[in-house]
């Protein structure tokens, strides 16, 4: 039998800025742009009493609750305590799968027999509260979905145990969009049929939920009666994924070598969002025509956005580009990569550029991944490899 522990630190980004400002305690705070245009990255549960959420409209969140304290964020200290909170969980814990900033599975499996699992894991949360200050909440069950719908009902910093045995009963009275993967479209579709409560799925047949949802159907009815036998991921900072062009000619047109590593970069970021994973590290590699080779990185916070990521070449570009002599190859590695939902950059991002890249995104599923480009990147033509396959493809 597996033990897995899900946590997840409450209203992260809030209660970072409520460390750094004690006056915001016990006050409706909204984390994100502070345009009108802007959207809401993060908000405390006193905001969500007025009906806010994350990634709602700026202007939409103020007028709900217009006393609300606006609060512009700080990627990097969100940063700065999530990798503090994976060391503190890397240093207790045999397995661990960091699956966003503010979020993480733990394998426990087995240890059951050298020490008490819930007792151990406990110390462990109490442990991440005590040397950071920051509220998690966290789950145990014997699988990754109980598990994540157990710390979602513990909220706001609290636990839950789910029993082996109990997975059903404990998720049958709860909603339908109480389970993951159930977005709000799907839990629209359930709910004009009138499936309501996560019980109704539970005593449907599974065939039922594939007539109605497809594939997805089946994978939903499994979760709703408390099956996943998905895997914790093991987290490691040195995934990355990494392209590279060596030239049949030799060059110094940095207009021409700006446009490659922009046409990199773009497919890149494509990448990291179709496999659902945000990066915090890019490097830029140049090699010279007497193959003297230069590389230059910087730990950036988690983003998956084309803008930034380009922003953030173009700059390691010109600090590295300094002999003005010829060019042989050049390349962009993104690595400290983590799993994450955080596609776009909420604190920075307008809702317009937030639903620009979700579709054209679309499009490039639908028509391949060269079918929608910037105007410089066309014709950029270079191999990338992808460590996840593990294959190298002509982009």
């Amino acid at each position: 039998m597996r033990s897995i522990v899900h946590m997840d630190l409450d209203t992260f980004f809030v209660s970072v800025e409520r460390l750094k400002d004690s006056r915001l305690l016990g006050k409706p705070v909204l984390v994100g742009g502070s345009s009108d245009r802007g959207v809401v990255a993060a908000c405390s549960y006193e905001a969500r009493a007025f009906g806010i959420h994350s990634a709602m409209p700026m202007r939409t969140a103020r007028a709900l609750c217009p006393e609300a304290i606006l609060v512009r964020g700080d990627h990097e200290h969100y940063s700065y305590y999530s990798n503090m909170v994976t060391d503190i969980i890397e240093e207790a814990v045999p397995s661990y799968e960091k699956s966003s900033i503010d979020e993480f599975y733990i394998d426990m499996s087995g240890m059951d027999r050298f020490f008490g699992t819930w007792q151990y894991v406990q110390e462990l949360r109490e442990k991440i509260i005590r040397e950071t200050g920051l509220p998690i909440s966290m789950g145990l069950s014997e699988n990754k979905t109980v598990s994540k719908v157990a710390t979602g009902e513990a909220k706001p910093n609290n636990k839950i145990k789910v029993d082996h045995g109990t997975e059903k009963p404990f998720l049958a009275p709860l909603a339908v969009s109480k389970i993951p993967m159930v977005g709000e479209r799907t839990s629209e579709t359930l709910r004009r049929m009138g499936i309501v409560r996560i019980s109704t799925v539970q005593d449907m047949p599974m065939r039922v939920m594939e007539n109605i949802l497809g594939e997805n159907g089946r994978s939903i009815w499994k979760k709703a009666n408390g099956m996943d036998s998905s895997p914790v991921e093991p987290y490691t900072e040195r995934k990355s994924i990494s392209t590279e062009e060596t030239f049949d000619s030799d060059t110094t047109d940095v207009k021409q070598l700006r446009n490659i590593l922009i046409a990199m970069t773009e497919k890149l970021a494509y990448q990291l969002r179709k496999e659902n994973k945000l990066a915090s590290v890019v490097t830029v590699k140049l090699r010279y025509s007497d193959f003297e080779t230069h590389t230059r990185q910087v730990r950036i916070p988690y983003t998956s956005t084309d803008h930034a990521l380009i922003r953030v070449v173009k700059e390691l570009f010109d600090k590295l580009y300094e002999r003005r002599v010829l060019i042989r190859l050049v390349g962009v590695r993104l690595s400290g990569l983590v799993h994450g939902g955080y596609q776009i950059n909420l604190l920075e991002d307008s809702e317009a550029l937030i639903h620009l890249y979700q579709a054209m995104d679309r499009m490039r599923r639908k028509y391949g991944k060269t079918s929608i480009q910037r105007a410089v990147a066309m014709g950029q033509r270079f191999h990338e490899f992808n460590p996840f396959n593990g294959r190298r493809a002509e982009g």
